[in-house]
């Protein structure tokens, strides 16, 4: 396992709004970290960092903890959608 050494760098914000939107699906199905964990396959300490947005995880822990969610992949990063600024009009060429 590496760590990122998030004490004195900056944390990604694209790996907080995952582990924000764990964190929050985790929670409402009622899971503790541990048993979530344990349910996904994913040691306890290390689903911390996740939810703290320390991990960059490759695609088959993401596939993990989104099945364990119970969610598809495209329900789940519904989530972390963010609003559209500035939309292109129809028909207007950039």
């Amino acid at each position: 396992m590496v760590k990122t050494g998030t004490s004195d760098k900056q944390k990604a914000p694209e790996l907080v709004a995952f582990g924000e939107a764990v964190r929050r699906r985790r929670k409402d199905l009622g899971y503790s970290q541990e048993a979530f964990g344990d349910a996904c396959g994913i040691d306890r300490s290390y689903m911390g960092g996740i939810e703290r947005g320390e991990h960059n995880l490759a695609l088959i822990n993401i596939l993990k903890i989104i099945e364990g969610l119970g969610v598809q992949p495209s329900e789940f990063f519904r989530d972390m959608d963010k609003p559209v600024g500035h939309a292109r009009k129809p028909g207007r060429k950039s």
